[in-house]
């Protein structure tokens, strides 16, 4: 055999065994009479110990050994007189007999320990060596773990998995797809799901009751660090289901991981606001909600004081900062600064000061009484020590520039800590969005998402009136899945499609299949998607997928490693039909 025990799990118990070990050379250490060379495998790592005294030629085998070489190693284990209490196996060594190199090891382009000297495109060049590494390997670990208590959980309350195709139909709502030709069918083209919506809908329709994969879904937009152009979702769906029903059932999923992997118990129900509530008090659908800092409406009580920028604003909005009356100018200008910055749009930023002795002093004090300051402070809730930040402008664009501010504060103040964890549902969102280019609603979810009963006179009447029976579960800022109630009413599908500017033939050449579904006793249903990568980075206490996957793409959507994607032969062009035109210079 290769290995009589992996390099994790030897100790004190064990002393005096013959043991044989595999793995790689970590590093070693010579010291004149002695050479100590730590081998690592995805257990851990054991310390293994050659003398020259008593097996010189063997001392020097070790010592022509490097980084990275992978061998075998025979020995007694035995207790360390230098225990490293850092490691599991730290109080124990192995004193090698024989040594076999089953693979030598040209020097790696980086360091592989915990903390590397390699540049995120190195690494990702050589994914491989980097995944030897003990934080991205138990990222990967912790990945793996995740996906069987999932399964765990959503088997214990019947629900079945079903795999679904990956080569489906271009469906153009929602973000861009990935499209793939067909040889066999010349001139047509399959696409990459962005999610497996209609399929686990028509599942559904079959019977099915309870379905969910851990699936992959693919979407060609813009990547940024929680992006990827293929990503790993919690895909679920059920029948005969309420709103509450569907989520209580995955609340009960959250808790139940956060249980099991982070040993936090949530004992009372998740937060649930809505939609209107969300952007009113914190310019965002997705609040973090590990402090307070709420958006405060001062539209009109700052208007008709002559300061023309609150005057002919459609929106004065504010947020007060506790115990930050001591702001110094400098500070000041660096959050003028912040909010300025082209991503978030703020022409400029105006202050109070709440001063610990009953001073009020603001940057527009020309134009604003005493008596005028404390109904700003009353407003807010300010006291004594504390700042308040006031920006102007459209509703929309303000309100989102004052989400920013207020999150940017919350770092600044420490407030937004790794280990606090606030999950909250956000629901009854607008089921259209309108898009002013097109001229035409768009679905703000998906086009099978199902309008709140109470609304659905108003979708021929007043279509961005309508609410959205859909739902989002947030943590700490995070929109870490989300879903709906479905439309299984052919007649409503209809009227979704007319109020998205669908022709009857666009819709059923787009969706026919699932609107033929539904004339043979489609149930209620409805379900939701849970980002998987982000939850897991979550878990990990990280803002970035990346580490959570084991081969990602860059931020340009390139595989540096495989050096993708890459042109293909003119041959398979050929098969294809596909001939690219070179553009006139």
């Amino acid at each position: 055999m290769y290995r009589t025990h992996t390099c994790g799990e030897l100790n004190l118990n064990d002393a005096g065994k013959d043991v044989i070990l595999c793995g790689w050379i970590q590093k070693s250490r010579d010291l004149g009479g002695m050479t100590f060379t730590d081998l690592r495998d995805r257990y851990g790592i054991t310390q293994l110990v050659f003398n020259m005294e008593t097996d010189a030629s063997l001392c020097e085998k070790a010592r022509k050994t490097g980084r990275e070489f992978v061998i075998q190693a025979k020995g007694r284990v035995k207790e360390r007189s230098n225990k490293n209490p850092k490691i599991p196996t730290g109080d124990i060594e192995i004193e090698v007999s024989e040594i076999n190199i089953l693979n030598p090891s040209e020097l790696p382009p980086f360091t592989i320990e915990e903390e590397t000297d390699g540049g995120d495109e190195l690494r990702m060049k050589y994914r491989y060596l980097d995944l030897r590494r003990a934080p991205v390997k138990n990222n990967l670990i912790l990945r793996h773990r995740m996906a069987q208590e999932v399964r765990k959980y959503l088997d214990s309350k019947e629900f079945i998995e079903v795999e679904t195709p990956f080569l489906i139909k271009s469906t153009p709502e929602g973000a861009r797809d990935f499209i793939v030709p067909s040889r066999m069918q010349p001139g047509t083209f399959y696409a990459l799901p962005q999610s497996p919506q209609t399929l686990k809908q028509l599942l559904m329709v079959a019977g099915f009751d309870r379905y969910f994969q851990i699936v992959r879904c693919f979407r060609d937009e813009d990547l940024r660090a929680d992006r990827q152009p293929e990503f790993s979702q919690i895909d679920c769906e059920m029948s005969f289901m309420t709103r509450d029903e569907i989520l209580d059932t995955f609340e009960g999923l959250i808790k139940y991981l956060f249980n099991k992997i982070k040993n936090i118990s949530f004992t009372e129900p998740f937060r649930r606001i809505s939609y209107a509530e969300a952007m009113e008090l914190y310019g965002t659908d997705k609040p973090d909600l590990r402090f307070g800092m709420k958006i405060y409406d001062l539209t009109e009580v700052v208007k008709g004081h002559g300061f023309s920028v609150f005057d002919t604003s459609e929106f004065t909005g504010a947020i007060c900062v506790s115990g930050c009356a001591d702001y110094t100018r400098k500070q000041i200008d660096e959050l003028t600064d912040f909010v300025k910055r082209p991503q978030i749009g703020a022409k400029g930023l105006i202050y109070l000061r709440y001063g610990n002795d009953g001073t009020l002093r603001s940057s527009v004090d020309k134009f604003y009484s005493r008596e005028d300051l404390e109904i700003w402070a009353e407003k807010t809730g300010a006291g004594q020590g504390d700042l308040i930040l006031v920006i102007s402008g459209e509703r929309i664009k303000t309100l989102s520039a004052l989400s920013e501010l207020r999150l940017e504060m919350g770092n600044r103040l420490g407030l937004r800590k790794r280990d606090n964890y606030m999950p909250l549902w956000v629901v009854d969102f607008p089921l259209l969005e309108w898009n002013e280019e097109e001229k035409r609603f768009f679905a703000m979810h998906h086009p099978f998402t199902s309008p709140k009963p109470e609304d659905i006179p108003l979708m021929e009447t007043d279509p961005g009136k309508v609410r959205a029976n859909a739902y989002d579960l947030v943590i700490n800022g995070v929109e870490i899945g989300g879903g709906s109630v479905r439309i299984h009413d052919s007649s409503l599908q209809k009227l979704m499609f007319k109020a998205l500017g669908f022709t009857d033939e666009e819709a059923v050449e787009q969706f026919g299949f699932l609107m033929n579904a539904f004339r043979y006793g489609a149930p209620p249903h409805g379900g939701i998607a849970f980002g998987f990568d982000r939850l897991v980075a979550m878990f990990g206490g990280q803002d970035s997928i990346r580490d959570f996957i084991a081969f990602p793409k860059n931020n340009a959507g390139r595989d540096v490693m495989l050096d993708t994607p890459a042109p293909v032969s003119e041959k398979q062009l050929h098969e294809l039909m596909i001939d690219f035109r070179k553009k006139k210079e």
